[in-house]
């Protein structure tokens, strides 16, 4: 099933359900009003979301409207929770390495996270919006799953009965005010602006056999200023699984539903697939010939991310743009 929300001008949306080939769109308010109050009362609401979506992608849905004619939001255009991992083990390694410092052991079995800010989270084409260039502007492609009500020290093995959605997204980060505030030793804040995400959120069942062990074993597709910047595959090389981040992330509280759980920065060891953030690609040519070359995003620059399956796109498309705030 593909769940999305319709731009009506509130700040939360009205629910709509998508065809699988992204074409048609059926207003879902009836059933839920928003994704929120689905989540909310997910066992309810799903299977009549699902009925309907059925019968969208056969043709037999009354009352669905063309998706070219839809504004989209953020599947959540607010959330009450955005915990943030780093589980791509290839990218934090290449992060300190690039800065001649070893990957500590503890980080194998440890899990890297943030709680990010959830109260304004971007739509697919919303701009990317700062007054200057100077505070080192990047993009992050990376997924991330949705849940339901977690409890409280949920292990592993049991933690995908409580993933409800899967999505696809850009975390932008403003490299160059990241090293300030870590060395404060309090995290990251004014360094991690709101997030944006593609239009669809997709159940696990969409991926079909990508869907396993707790990945989604899929190409993510990067272009910068229309040019390839990278396809890394999202699945092998997830060291840690959202089924252990949300076993990691619960050892002390339970999640309500709603939670954003992401996987950070896609990455694989073989560079001929490209990158999924600048940094990264930073990181590479300083570890490969000692200089930097490439810049961080400037005012104009374009970022376009999606996922490929089955012949279509999974998730819709991110395409954002830089301007200068005014």
């Amino acid at each position: 099933m593909k769940l999305a929300t319709l731009d009506d001008g509130t700040r939360d949306g009205r629910l709509a359900i998508v065809s699988r080939d992204n074409q048609r769109v059926l207003d879902a308010a009836a059933i839920a009003p928003t994704l929120q109050a689905a989540l909310d009362r997910w066992d309810a609401v799903a299977p009549t979301l699902t009925a309907r979506y059925g019968a969208l992608c056969r043709g037999d849905a009354a009352g669905a409207v063309d998706a070219a004619s839809c504004r989209f939001l953020a599947p959540l255009p607010r959330a009450y929770h955005w915990v943030d991992g780093s589980a791509f083990l290839n990218h934090v390694r290449l992060v300190r390495k690039a800065r001649g410092a070893e990957m500590p052991e503890s980080f194998l079995s440890d899990p890297l996270v943030y709680q990010g800010g959830s109260d304004t989270l971007l739509a697919p084409t919303a701009d990317i919006a700062f007054p200057t260039t100077d505070w080192g502007i990047d993009f992050e492609a990376e997924l991330a799953v949705i849940t339901g009500d977690v409890p409280a020290r949920t292990r592993a093995a049991d933690a995908g009965q409580y993933v409800r959605l899967v999505v696809l997204l850009n975390d932008v980060s403003l490299r160059n005010l990241i090293p300030n505030e870590l060395a404060k030793n309090f995290g990251f804040y004014v360094s991690k602006p709101p997030t944006a995400f593609a239009p669809f959120a997709v159940t696990p069942d969409e991926l079909g056999a990508a869907w396993r062990d707790g990945r989604a074993h899929v190409d993510v597709d990067v272009r910068w200023n229309d040019a390839w910047f990278g396809h890394p595959n999202a699945g092998p090389e997830m060291h840690f699984s959202f089924f252990d981040l949300i076993a990691h992330v619960t050892r002390s509280r339970p999640l309500g539903a709603g939670t954003i759980v992401g996987s950070g920065t896609v990455s694989n060891e073989d560079r001929s697939h490209g990158s999924c953030c600048i940094a990264e690609k930073r990181m590479i040519e300083k570890i490969e010939t000692g200089a930097v070359t490439t810049p961080f995003m400037q005012f104009g620059d374009t970022v376009e991310i999606g996922v490929e399956h089955d012949g279509r796109s999974l998730f819709g498309t991110i395409r954002q743009r830089v301007v200068r705030a005014s």
